[in-house]
């Protein structure tokens, strides 16, 4: 198999990591019989401090042309910290979701036994835990129109959602749910939200055409608790953006680090692949960042854009390996801490 992959590693730590999940990729390629063609495209506040723009038109054109993204961090202090500023790293984010159509984000939250005793929860309570957070990733909050007063001293961000965007997702959902337990989590804030009482009659309006899952309907604010309390209860969670966004980092205490989990970022055309942590700019360039995040990110891209699920596999079992000899970046706490290349080459090894 031939692949072009676009390689955006952005800011802080997004480099670091992305390094190493692109040298498992070429492992994986070349132990498998593959060809997977690197391009690499700026965004982020790399590309502001370059060109004044946080997704530069040469890099839409990559992603839109290449098999599938491979995406790093974003985000930088000098612009987190200004107010005042026009352009943003984020604003690069959110328009290359946009462009490309990327509406559905894949969040699984799942546990490895060796480090059941780094996530601050007890043991017993996140063991076997394993679900998917479908997040709706183009709509909602972070898109709709937002504002100050002429006196900046009142502002405004609306949130907006239409059925079809809330029918596009939920489909998503139904059908990983159809391939896993069969179980359905509906959240919203239905009894406040009216943009949450469209999304609830409108996949209420869909139970019919999928008769064989079973839906059940929460409220944000209850599942921010049940997540923590009974994390094991549940299988797949569609929910629109903001709320994704936090509860997903909420459910990262489970693993034990916000460096162990991967996502997806799917559209109808191409889909977007990286750690759910952030760029950590304190950690930026010190070879200490978790690297496994990124990694795993390039195990779902093999398996949802390329269906190589033998592979995907194989990267898996091998981070699943390493962690089991006790080696780990600090954030997991196991007994031998290694720096972001070192594991980056024990998983290689691994594979």
């Amino acid at each position: 198999m031939k692949k072009i992959i676009a390689l955006l590693p952005g800011d802080g730590i997004g480099p670091e990591v992305t390094e190493q999940s692109k040298k498992i990729l070429e492992t994986v390629a070349k132990k498998f019989g593959h060809t997977f063609t690197f391009k690499i495209g700026l965004i982020g506040a790399v590309a502001i401090d370059k060109i004044r723009d946080p997704y530069p038109t040469e890099t839409g054109k990559l992603c839109a042309s290449s098999d599938a993204i491979l995406f790093g961090a974003i985000g930088d202090p000098k612009y987190d910290n200004d107010p005042k500023a026009t352009i943003r790293p984020e604003q690069g984010l959110l328009k290359m979701r946009k462009d490309l159509g990327l509406y559905a984000n894949i969040r699984p939250i799942f546990t490895f036994k060796k480090l059941l005793s780094s996530s601050p929860l007890k043991k017993e309570i996140i063991k076997d835990t394993d679900f998917i957070v479908i997040r709706e990733l183009i709509g909602g909050i972070y898109f709709g129109k937002r504002g100050r007063n002429k006196s900046k001293t009142s502002a405004f961000d609306t949130s907006e959602y239409s059925k079809n965007e809330i029918k596009r997702v939920a489909n998503y959902a139904f059908n990983l749910a159809k391939k896993r337990k069969k179980r359905l989590t509906v959240v919203d804030k239905a009894n406040v939200l009216e943009t949450s009482r469209l999304w609830r009659e409108t996949i209420q309006g869909m139970e019919k055409k999928f008769s064989n899952i079973t839906i059940n309907y929460m409220f944000v604010d209850n599942a921010s608790m049940q997540i923590i309390k009974r994390p094991g209860e549940f299988d797949v969670i569609v929910t629109e953006n903001m709320f994704g966004d936090i509860l997903t980092d909420e459910a990262s205490v489970i693993t034990g680090s916000l460096g162990m989990l991967p996502s997806a970022s799917i559209g109808e055309k191409t889909a977007l692949y990286e750690p759910i942590h952030g760029s950590y700019p304190k950690a930026a360039g010190k070879n200490t960042a978790n690297p496994i995040g990124s990694i795993l990110s390039a195990a779902m891209m093999l398996e949802y854009s390329f269906g190589l699920k033998h592979e995907s596999e194989a990267i898996y079992k091998a981070v699943e390996n390493v962690i089991n000899q006790g080696f780990g970046t600090k954030d997991l706490s196991l007994n031998k801490t290694v720096g972001t290349k070192e594991l980056g080459e024990k998983i290689k090894q691994a594979i």
